[in-house]
């Protein structure tokens, strides 16, 4: 059994192992590029709009939220093809249930982003 590391070596190895993840998801799914792309805009936007702090934070929060949903996402699509290549109704259904977080996760975003901007044109 391999020794479990403690202490500030496990945080430094947690965060090596998950900025792996994010360099393997940022090249091997085109939708994570899109919505980091997505980001770098979005988040300078939500600096500079004449908003409150916890309405400024909730779109960064919303936007945060969708990247966090498509990881997820990838890792359960990504285990489904470790798993079997073939069809399977099961799989199918993991990955779909997958692509609903997303959606949902996007759409929370764009209600967000939309309820506070109106509230702030009209």
């Amino acid at each position: 059994m391999i020794p479990k590391r403690t202490g500030i070596m496990r945080l430094i190895y947690a965060t090596h192992y998950s900025l792996n993840g994010l360099r393997a998801a940022f090249y091997s799914e085109a939708a994570i590029r899109q919505e980091i792309m997505a980001m770098v805009v979005l988040i300078p936007i939500a600096c500079f709009l004449d908003v409150t702090h916890v309405e400024r934070l909730q779109l960064i929060m919303s936007l945060f939220i969708v990247l966090i949903a498509e990881l997820l996402n990838t890792a359960v699509e990504k285990l489904c093809d470790h798993v079997s290549t073939d069809i399977h109704v099961l799989i199918g259904r993991a990955k779909d249930i997958g692509s609903a977080a997303v959606f949902v996760s996007l759409l929370l975003a764009m209600i967000t982003w939309s309820t506070i901007l109106y509230s702030h044109w009209n």
